[in-house]
């Protein structure tokens, strides 16, 4: 069950609607903040001038640091703002409480290995998910919407080769960091943490407010071409927390999510292994059904693990 508690002493339940729009407003407002800041310090700490910054934003600047600076604008104004700005809400506005000393008692660490193999298990299962999304065809009258959203995918991946295309280890690292461990304890802290209670709490059920908040946490990365698998992969981060109880299942799961595809582009770089991102002409019904099998498994073996948890 989640936990998302009025403080002690203290009593705040605001409509769900204004309390939802200060709490967006709060998010991208710190967002905002830090990314100005990040954006002021690159000249002195990467050497980059304002001049230069179009082109560091726009993916197409040759600079050494450039894609250290990118990393650096996209830790302090992504995950750590998620995190900064939902704590912010917490502890001043809603002036609630997540527990984390519950959500941290050791005996929550106990059952935490089998996050690696579920989390497995899931990404071979939901490449059918991608496969499908990928390949999605609008009909003729909507041509115009499909070119949209194809150049926008098209613009996207640009980015996201530029930002992980790692040209030393140390790179690689700090993209581990900033996209793997940031990004996962940031998305989680908010969208676990504070939307999806909140949700729960507003349509007074458990299934909706997972759901709901798996929904916000695909449609904000504006990637139409990839909305169903992150869907399907926010309600897994969901479910991990509603049946667990700890935001730490979430954010292990999602921290192994970010980091296995940012290690597995640093080794086709390698020449370690093949792996293409934008690769989804093929579906591969053996891995689907093998990562299905063992996502069940794990996910069986979860919620008996768990089943002491109560939930509404």
């Amino acid at each position: 069950m989640e936990i998302y508690e009025n403080r002690p002493g203290q009593s705040n339940n605001q409509p769900w609607l204004l309390s939802f729009t200060v709490l967006v407003l709060i998010v991208f407002g710190t967002l905002a903040i830090l990314q100005t800041a990040a954006l002021g310090l690159l000249p002195f700490v990467f050497g980059i001038s304002f001049e230069q910054l179009p082109y560091l934003l726009g993916a197409t600047l040759d600079h050494p640091n450039a894609r250290l600076a990118f990393l650096f604008i996209q830790g302090l104004g992504g995950g750590l703002a998620f995190f900064i700005g939902g704590w912010i809400f917490i502890r001043f506005v809603d002036r609630k409480t997540l527990r984390m000393d519950k959500q941290l008692d050791p005996h929550q660490f106990e059952n935490l290995w089998i996050v690696l193999p579920m989390l497995i298990g899931f990404v071979l299962f939901n490449s059918l998910l991608v496969y499908l999304n990928m390949n999605f065809d609008f009909p003729e009258a909507l041509s115009g919407l499909e070119a949209s959203f194809r150049a926008k995918e098209d613009q996207l991946m640009e980015l996201t080769k530029y930002l992980t295309d790692f040209e030393s280890i140390g790179e690689f690292l700090l993209g581990v960091l900033v996209i793997g461990v940031f990004a996962g304890i940031g998305e989680e802290y908010l969208f676990r943490g504070i939307v999806q209670p909140k949700m729960h709490q507003y349509t007074g059920n458990a299934h909706w407010g997972v759901w709901i908040t798996a929904f916000i946490f695909s449609a904000i990365h504006f990637q139409f071409y990839g909305f169903l698998p992150r869907l399907m992969l926010g309600a897994l981060f969901g479910y991990l927390y509603l049946y667990s109880g700890s935001l730490i299942y979430p954010i292990v799961a999602h921290i192994l999510n970010n980091t296995l595809t940012v290690t597995l582009v640093y080794f086709n770089k390698l020449g370690i292994m093949e792996f293409d991102m934008e690769e989804a002409d093929q579906l591969y019904w053996q891995y689907v059904i093998v990562g299905l099998v063992i996502f069940l498994f794990c996910w069986n073996w979860f919620i008996k693990s768990n089943k002491n948890q109560v939930y509404e």
